[in-house]
């Protein structure tokens, strides 16, 4: 089938829930994709930060292939070899102690909310049982990740929303000390937000989020479902801010593409008993096969390093064209998670990139998102800044 064949079966056929560009992406390779009718485009999407590896990473498919040849599934009613290697990769090379696995970043920010209250009734603190998260903060389509969300227009149509869920201003402290009440068990933040328009937390933020729940008892979770596995410069977010949460959740670039989640957690949040929590398919073979040869090219060529070099030549030519586009006011984040911050809706952008060979989105209505694979070179740097600019001025930007 051609594009647009793919384009009208799919919409006579699958529920509206995504705003579709409308082609049909079909093959891929290192950070290039094709269409069904064969066009070539630069990837700085990657999936929206999935294929941090590239499209059809040689180790991971490898891995995928051997594991379906041996055994995709047999439940959590048994040992999973794989599941124990990647769980000892992450937690060896983590501050944290414990892995669960489930299929989603909203699985494991579920696992984490459900995680604060055990931890609350454990501890001596019954009464505990709401989550404080950030203001245009996301963290997933579930009900109670939706309610987690500090954005109104995601939770719109939904109502009523389950109970159990604060807000508060991102890099306020003043703010969320005095949203804390006797009700918190636990504050939920991204190191970096993402959706809400690659908005960093100040480290000055995190660090007194980390006292403030030290004395309150409180569990400091991080969000690294986009920013974690080598994005930001570090195999995890926290270590870029000196900042030691005691879970964070993962998901995204974790199995190089394929569908997986995970929550870590220190000692003292190991508080589920069996049967408290599960999932089906979490950790499955299949995934965490995928997830070891993902983790573990990250690990030995230093996929994040590579990720902060790369990711500031980037900056540095998207700063370069802020000072050349009128419309250009910043470029905000981290490594390979870049935000260009616009004065006006930046979809025109993105669609005439698309039109030229290049796949950047949109996210919070003005910022252009850049999350390529961390592979990419200036070669590649460079074609995309060049299609860029062209579609800027194309958009009179």
């Amino acid at each position: 089938m051609n594009n647009q064949q793919i384009v009208d079966l799919g919409q006579q056929y699958l529920m509206p829930t995504y705003n579709r560009l409308p082609i049909a992406l079909v093959a891929g390779e290192g950070a290039y994709v094709y269409d069904a009718d064969g066009n070539k485009y630069l990837d700085f999407v990657a999936g929206v930060a999935v294929n941090s590896l590239g499209h059809c990473y040689p180790p991971v498919v490898q891995a995928v292939r051997e594991q379906a040849g041996r055994l995709l599934h047999c439940s959590n009613l048994y040992w999973i070899e794989p599941q124990v290697k990647l769980a000892k990769l992450l937690i060896d090379h983590s501050c944290f102690d414990k892995a669960f696995f489930c299929n989603s970043g909203a699985e494991a920010n579920e696992a984490a909310i459900k995680l604060s209250r055990k931890y609350a009734k454990t501890n001596g603190h019954g009464e505990r049982y709401e989550i404080l998260t950030m203001l245009n903060s996301f963290h997933g389509r579930t009900l109670a990740t939706l309610t987690a969300t500090g954005q109104d227009k995601c939770h719109v149509g939904f109502d009523p929303l389950p109970i159990g869920f604060a807000y508060a201003p991102f890099n306020d402290l003043a703010a969320v000390a005095a949203a804390v009440n006797e009700k918190t068990a636990a504050i939920l933040l991204e190191p970096i937000q993402g959706e809400g328009g690659v908005l960093p937390a100040e480290q000055q933020f995190l660090q007194g989020l980390r006292k403030l729940c030290d004395e309150k008892d409180m569990l400091l979770i991080f969000d690294e479902v986009q920013v974690g596995c080598g994005r930001t410069g570090s195999l995890f977010a926290y270590q870029q801010f000196g900042v030691e949460p005691d879970a964070i959740t993962l998901a995204k670039a974790l199995a190089g593409g394929l569908a997986i989640g995970a929550l870590l957690a220190k000692e003292k949040a190991n508080v589920f008993a069996p049967g408290e929590h599960a999932s089906t398919f979490g950790g499955n073979a299949l995934a965490t096969a995928a997830g070891c040869a993902a983790i573990g090219a990250m690990l030995e060529k230093d996929i994040p390093g590579q990720a902060k070099k790369i990711g500031a030549y980037l900056k540095k030519r998207l700063e370069d064209l802020c000072g050349r586009f009128h419309a250009l006011q910043q470029v905000r984040g981290m490594g390979l998670l870049l935000g260009l911050c616009c004065d006006r809706p930046a979809a025109p952008v993105v669609a005439k990139c698309l039109e030229k060979g290049l796949l950047i989105n949109c996210t919070a209505g003005t910022v252009l998102r850049f999350v390529p694979p961390l592979i990419i070179g200036q070669t590649e740097v460079d074609q995309c800044i060049s299609i860029l600019e062209e579609s800027l001025t194309a958009c009179g930007f």
